[in-house]
């Protein structure tokens, strides 16, 4: 075969051949080690600012910090919270100290005042907002489109059904208006869809999510609370210092506080007598005089467990109570050092067992201090005596007195329930299980150093006052997000749409929610039904559209056919 030549009788088989000549340049033939490799590009700061709020705001990332949130609260149900009990937390850190200096550098006494429990607060608020208003956005947007145009072949659809009617567009589009479809109307064909409210529940529960955080972030900065101890016969005023603890939100000041003011006048506390539910409580009920301000008239309120006072929003709260009994206590010098009553804190709650210390730093010529057992109900047990019934039936104390330095004035803090006796000496001969005392019973102290009587028995109560002005709205958005619930898991989305040619009508159907078929097929076999002018009936349907509603999909000819 030969090649062709042009005019000037040269082949074109040269050009080809030059092609090895033009590969031998130099910039073509250098190795490739010797390129300089390329390089990525970097995300830049924008960038990674860009991919940080979209991690934080993606659904993943919410569900997960709302496991961590729920996760964080339990420690605060397990422990004792200084914010409800303190003394509960001081009984820990008495029973286990080296434990319970664990936990609270933890913040597992403080577990919602905590810095990682407020970091997860305050990511979950801004991954839900980051997830909720652009969702608002869109299904705004789609509230204001209208339904989509009628498919050219609704026997296509999931759900059809073809009769002969004298309809009109204008009556069938009454016919679904009234059962709450949105309509849209062509010259042979008619669109209606429902089921919106789906979106809008999902919508509210988020929204409901994020306005319950925010009222919960409100109350935080904008309320207080407060723990106080009340012994009978006692009175309190709403001030900061009559707090035995108080916890002020960062808008608080001294000047918010509710004027209000009551006195313990009663406690009572009701058990089971007998059976096997001996000693188990029944009701608590503390009786208080209330002014709710200095110029008011006082009130008698009953106060009970989950029957809080309230003053104009701000509520107190009965969290426990405890016995207090009352001493005298006289010096070697036959001075009043001591005279009135002390707080017990329960070592045993089925007998009410208590211990409470006394401290009299001006006794002379030295210090006293008693270490106090409190047996609300005594009887002898062998050559120890024991409570057997939490009710001050027959109530005793056991006296372990001590002299000596107490440490007051070293500057430490020290707690009123324990006794430290390193530098103290006991008072004669320290026995396990001293005599018990009875009412109006003295103990005479040894070495001369005084004496000291048991008096009476009261009883004191534990106080939470709280005023949190996010607690209403939180209880709304609780209720929203419930609402919002039932509809996003109740409501279908779904579209029906009908074609008119002469007398046939085509009517067809589709769910867009998953797992709504089976409801969908009995609704749309209720819009055939009232279409065709009949009512619904349980023995007796429409053979036509009874076939044609449940069957699989066909194609228009066999469709035809089989009409």
């Amino acid at each position: 075969m030969t090649t062709k030549n042009d005019e000037s009788g040269v082949s074109e088989q040269p050009e080809q051949s030059e092609r090895p000549e033009q590969s031998e340049r130099p910039e073509q033939s250098e190795r490739p080690e010797q390129r300089e490799p390329a390089r990525p590009v970097g995300l830049g700061v924008v960038g990674w600012l860009r991919w940080g709020w979209r991690t934080l705001t993606s659904m993943r990332t919410a569900l997960i910090l709302l496991f961590l949130f729920a996760l964080g609260s339990v420690p605060g149900s397990v422990y004792p919270q200084r914010s409800v009990d303190p003394g509960r937390v001081a009984q820990y850190f008495k029973n286990s100290p080296t434990e319970a200096e664990w936990l609270d550098r933890l913040w597992m006494f403080d577990v919602f005042t905590s810095p990682w429990f407020a970091a997860i607060y305050l990511l979950l608020f801004f991954s839900l907002a980051g997830c909720v208003f652009p969702r608002a956005v869109v299904h705004f947007k789609e509230l204001r489109k209208k339904p989509p145009a009628a498919p050219r072949n609704l026997n296509r659809l999931p759900q059809s059904a073809a009769f002969e009617g004298d309809l009109t567009v204008e009556s069938v589009a009454a016919k679904l208006r009234r059962n709450r479809f949105r309509v849209v109307t062509g010259t042979d064909w008619v669109s209606a869809e429902k089921g919106y409210l789906r979106e809008t529940g999902n919508l509210l529960f988020h929204v409901s999510l994020l306005v319950l955080l925010f009222a919960v972030g409100a109350g935080g900065l904008f309320g207080y609370r407060g723990n106080v101890l009340v012994v009978e016969g006692d009175g309190f005023a709403n001030t900061v210092a009559a707090y035995d603890r108080f916890m002020p939100g960062q808008r608080v000041s001294a000047e918010s506080l509710q004027p209000f003011s009551f006195t313990l006048k009663e406690f009572q506390a009701t058990y089971v007598a007998s059976g096997d539910k001996r000693g188990q409580p029944l009701d608590y009920s503390a009786t208080l005089s209330v002014q709710d301000s200095p110029s008011s008239p006082s009130r008698e309120v009953e106060l009970k467990v989950n029957e809080p006072l309230d003053v104009d929003g701000t509520l107190t709260y009965l969290l426990g109570h405890g016995y207090a009994p009352t001493f005298k206590v006289t010096d070697g010098k036959g001075h009043t050092a001591y005279e009135g009553s002390v707080a017990c804190l329960a070592s045993d709650q089925a007998t009410y067992t208590s211990e409470c210390v006394i401290k009299v730093p001006d006794a002379q010529p030295d210090q006293l201090g008693f270490l106090i057992r409190f047996l609300p109900t005594t009887v002898p047990n062998g050559a120890a005596w024991v409570s057997v019934f939490p009710g001050a039936a027959n109530p005793t104390v056991q006296v372990f007195p001590f002299s000596g330095d107490l440490g007051l004035k070293s500057g430490q803090p020290q707690s009123v329930y324990q006794l430290d006796t390193d530098n103290l000496k006991p008072l004669g001969k320290m026995s396990a299980q001293p005599t018990p005392l009875n009412v109006g019973d003295t103990l005479e102290l040894a070495d001369g150093a005084g004496k000291i009587e048991f008096t009476g028995v009261k009883e004191w109560i534990s106080l939470q006052t709280a005023y949190d002005p996010g607690r209403v709205p939180a209880l709304l958005a609780a209720a929203a997000a419930v609402l919002g619930l039932v509809m996003s898991l109740t409501v279908r989305r779904r579209r029906v749409w009908v074609r008119i040619t002469d007398r046939k009508v085509t009517v067809g159907g589709l769910t867009r929610t998953e797992g709504g078929g089976a409801s969908f097929a009995e609704e749309f076999a209720e819009i055939v039904t009232m279409l065709r002018g009949a009512a619904p009936s349980e023995t007796s349907q429409p053979e036509d559209a009874a076939t044609a509603i449940d069957r699989e999909p066909v194609s228009p000819s066999n469709r035809s056919s089989e009409e």
